[in-house]
């Protein structure tokens, strides 16, 4: 059976989540259900591309992903379900695929065309759940909807790099639970800008002039006064290969975060400048 996972807007106080996995589940009681995020900030297109990019490669091919995130059915926002990188994903044609996709053509899509099939004010729930359960039971993707060749594209900001090639300007592209900044530099445009030179990354009053692999790095453990370290500044390039912001070990409830300590939001500008 193949696996199914859920990243929803829906957050953890409503009922929305358990119910999608309940439906799933009386569709089909051997389920394999795995949330990948019911945290998204309601609507946050970016925010989710960015975690279901980063999560669904994990997974085996032929896993299913629900995305219910701005999926209300309106004209301008249908639903599609189409095959990507060897899985399938479901959700609404609003841009969130394009996103993800940015790297791979996909092999195959549809326009859900069920509806009228199912009587639902909650299509994450029913619709998609539907969808689901067709495909994981082997079904194909023309047996649900329509093909379509094309889904809605959305550009998100892109790094930009001068003619003289020393300097970077980059955005905050997500923001995660430590309250790391997450930036939409990339190692692979740094690698080629840069080529090796000594370098200045500035966000706001926040400078770096170093970027490590992990954040263990940026600690010295061989200090006889190690807690002090804890609330050093320290820039990665993460696992999904962008630049990361971060304070080590830090609490964005407690002591504080790379977000709220160097004031930084979605979509705030990062430069580096190179020597």
């Amino acid at each position: 059976m193949a696996i199914i996972t859920l990243t929803t807007d829906f957050g953890e106080k409503d009922h929305f989540a358990g119910a999608v996995k309940g439906a799933i589940y009386t569709e089909l009681p051997t389920a394999k259900i795995v949330d990948i995020s019911h945290s998204i900030a309601p609507f946050h297109i970016t925010e989710a591309s960015y975690i279901i990019k980063n999560a669904y490669k994990s997974f085996p091919e032929g896993s299913i992903h629900i995305i219910g995130v701005d999926s209300e059915l309106t004209p301008e926002n249908k639903h599609i379900a189409l095959k990507l990188d060897g899985h399938f994903f479901i959700c609404a044609n609003n841009g969130i695929l394009s996103l993800i996709a940015s790297e791979y053509v996909p092999e195959k899509i549809v326009e859900i065309n069920i509806h009228a099939k199912v009587e639902s004010n909650f299509p994450v729930l029913d619709v998609f759940v539907k969808v689901a359960g067709h495909l994981a039971r082997g079904g194909t993707l023309e047996v649900i909807g329509k093909p379509i060749q094309e889904i809605k594209q959305l550009k998100e900001v892109e790094p930009y790099f001068n003619s003289e090639q020393n300097q970077i300007k980059g955005n905050v592209l997500y923001i995660d639970n430590y309250g790391n900044v997450v930036t939409n530099i990339s190692k692979k445009l740094f690698d080629k800008i840069g080529k090796g030179r000594k370098f200045m990354m500035r966000a706001r009053t926040a400078t770096f002039t170093e970027i490590y692999h992990t954040y263990s790095d940026a600690i010295n453990f061989n200090t006889d006064q190690l807690n002090r370290e804890d609330g050093k500044k320290l820039a990665i390039f993460n696992s999904g290969g962008y630049i990361e912001l971060a304070i080590y070990k830090s609490n964005p409830s407690t002591v504080g975060s790379a977000s709220t300590l160097f004031g930084l939001e979605w979509r705030d500008t990062v430069t580096i400048n190179f020597e």
